[in-house]
């Protein structure tokens, strides 16, 4: 089985660190992709599993606030025009795990 593409979405700022937001507002604005759980909520270790079109997001829920999202490719063609859709609307910024090439 081929390896997934892996991308971490991420909120720039010239002033230090940003964040995605809330957790509770990040799994709105994650919704409005057609983006959310399994009905499982967050493992032992603290992350939740979102599934979206074409993609999954692991999500830390140790943090009152999201710092970054993990997201995985399952098929590029329909997750990446969803994916450039939320960081163009949101202001985020996708960045490429193995190589670091920022996008969006």
């Amino acid at each position: 089985m081929p390896r997934r593409r892996q991308l971490v979405l991420m909120n720039p700022s010239d002033g230090g660190p940003a964040t995605l937001g809330a957790l509770k507002d990040l799994r709105a604005t994650l919704g409005r992709y057609n983006t959310g759980g399994d009905g499982t909520g967050p493992d032992a270790g603290g992350v939740e599993i979102l599934h979206g079109p074409g993609f999954t997001c692991e999500v830390a829920t140790a943090q009152p606030v999201v710092q970054q999202v993990l997201v995985s490719l399952l098929d590029e063609d329909i997750a990446w025009p969803v994916l450039s859709r939320l960081c163009k609307a949101e202001k985020w910024k996708m960045m490429d795990v193995e190589t670091g090439r920022m996008f969006g």
